[in-house]
């Protein structure tokens, strides 16, 4: 587990240093009924906010649900729904897995809430 946790780590540092990226944004944690897997999942989390946050950039978070209704207009879409979206809103785009649709559809709320998550932030003093 910790192993994985690094290579998290080491993967998001080479982007973050190759890349020189001024933003990010994560998708907050839902809580399932699998104990395990949302432990796991938060873990991931953690290393996936901490990563950013060590380079000096701040660390957007968005609801699942609200990720959904932005790019597809309803809280409650399918993975299906949110890949029809992707296309018509990122044309050129080909993510490789659901995983990679995902990070899109949570860059393109991030694109779309930026301004009033940064007011938020500004706000609360961060």
């Amino acid at each position: 587990r910790a192993s994985r946790l690094l290579a998290i780590h080491e993967g998001l540092a080479a982007v973050l240093s190759g890349h020189k990226p001024m933003e990010a944004a994560v998708e907050q944690t839902f809580v399932n009924k699998d104990g395990v897997a949302t432990l796991k999942l938060g873990q991931a989390r953690g290393v996936a906010m901490l990563a950013p946050a060590m380079f000096g950039i701040t660390v957007a978070e968005y609801a699942p649900n609200q990720v959904k209704k932005t790019v597809v207009g309803a809280g409650h879409a399918d993975k299906h729904q949110i890949a029809m979206m992707l296309k018509i809103l990122l044309p050129k785009a080909e993510p490789p897995s659901a995983d990679a649709a995902d990070a899109l559809a949570i860059a393109i709320t991030h694109a779309h809430h930026r301004q009033s998550t940064a007011l938020r932030l500004k706000v609360v003093g961060i």
